[in-house]
């Protein structure tokens, strides 16, 4: 198990799916298993866009 900070919220998530997981890696949370690292940027555009998408109204799962 593993804590992710996703805009301050933090939740603990099940690293078993991630090869060598290492604190300060990216990763894409679904259904409370980390399934994928990503890189600083891709992560910081899927930021953008959650964020875009709660300026519009839509909510998601993952960040709360």
């Amino acid at each position: 198990m593993g804590i992710i900070d996703v805009e301050g919220v933090q939740k603990e998530v099940s690293l078993l799916l991630i090869e060598d997981p290492r604190i300060g890696d990216y990763v894409i949370v679904h259904a409370g298993f980390a399934i994928q690292k990503i890189d600083e940027a891709e992560a910081k555009e899927s930021l953008k866009i959650l964020r875009e998408m709660a300026s519009l109204g839509y909510e998601s799962d993952e960040t709360t």
